[in-house]
């Protein structure tokens, strides 16, 4: 059944990891019940809000909720717990320790790290599609994406880096295909990706907790917005379906918010 299911998310164009968790979702909520009723989906929503965090919890319920449209069975399709929307950003990387990390990078010669950074918060790419780009695309100054509802959402990648990393590009002898490689010649993975942060916050001595792949994809953003306010815009380079996704960075982070009251708050 679980097959079967996997090719019903496929065909709704749902990303290979979206596909994983919501498997072992319903691999989760039949270890639990051996039937789909209106109770047991209740006591499973029950037993998200009780061990997960609400933001995870939900997942779970979306994760459900796809396994009933597969069933044919939405009318039973349960309702999302109400998430309190914080009033500032959490854990975006600093303009500064973004810069520093930089050229720590670029000082030491780890190249290949340097432009990994650079491109996450350069373009707003999600790692998935920064393992996509191609030489190719740095010719053209931009890439094409297929978002999960079957569009296509264009990230342009920046001149400065795209001429940059040609030239190290071509000092590592790669004149096609992917971009980012590991000593195997193999693209990197996310899981590398990750691995990488983590060893350079704690080199660098930077908050760990910034050091995520989307802190950069949230950078930016933040800084598109500084630089250039427009929402709609950002809302189309960054593939939300919603504006209303993208009026988050219109938020400050919780740093921001305290620098201002610190220069603020003189009584």
């Amino acid at each position: 059944m679980n097959n079967n299911f996997s090719d019903y998310l496929l065909k709704h164009n749902l990303s290979q990891n979206t596909i994983t968790t919501y498997t072992r979702v319903i691999d989760s909520y039949f270890d639990l019940f051996s039937q789909i009723n209106k109770n047991n989906l209740l006591n499973f929503k029950e037993h998200c809000a009780t061990h997960y965090k609400p933001s995870t919890a939900n997942i779970y319920i979306n994760a459900l909720n796809k396994y009933l449209d597969f069933r044919k069975l939405g009318a039973l399709k349960l309702k999302l717990l109400r998430v309190q929307q914080k009033s500032y950003l959490e854990n975006v990387i600093s303009n500064e320790d973004y810069r520093y990390l930089k050229n720590q990078l670029k000082k030491e010669g780890k190249m290949k790290w340097y432009f990994v950074f650079w491109s996450l918060a350069a373009t707003g790419s999600r790692i998935s599609e920064l393992l996509q780009i191609k030489v190719e695309n740095l010719l053209s100054g931009y890439v094409d994406m297929r978002t999960k509802g079957g569009k296509i959402r264009r990230i342009y990648i920046p001149d400065k880096l795209c001429m940059e990393l040609l030239q190290w590009l071509n000092s590592q002898n790669i004149d096609s295909g992917f971009v980012f490689l590991n000593r195997s010649g193999s693209r990197i993975t996310r899981s590398g990706i990750i691995k990488a942060m983590k060893t350079c916050a704690e080199k660098y001595n930077i908050d760990v907790k910034v050091m995520h792949p989307h802190s950069f994809r949230h950078r930016y953003a933040k800084n598109f917005l500084e630089k250039y306010n427009d929402i709609a815009l950002l809302a189309d380079l960054m593939g939300h379906e919603s504006i209303e996704t993208t009026r988050i960075y219109l938020r400050m982070t919780a740093g921001e918010q305290r620098e201002i009251v610190n220069k603020v708050v003189t009584w």
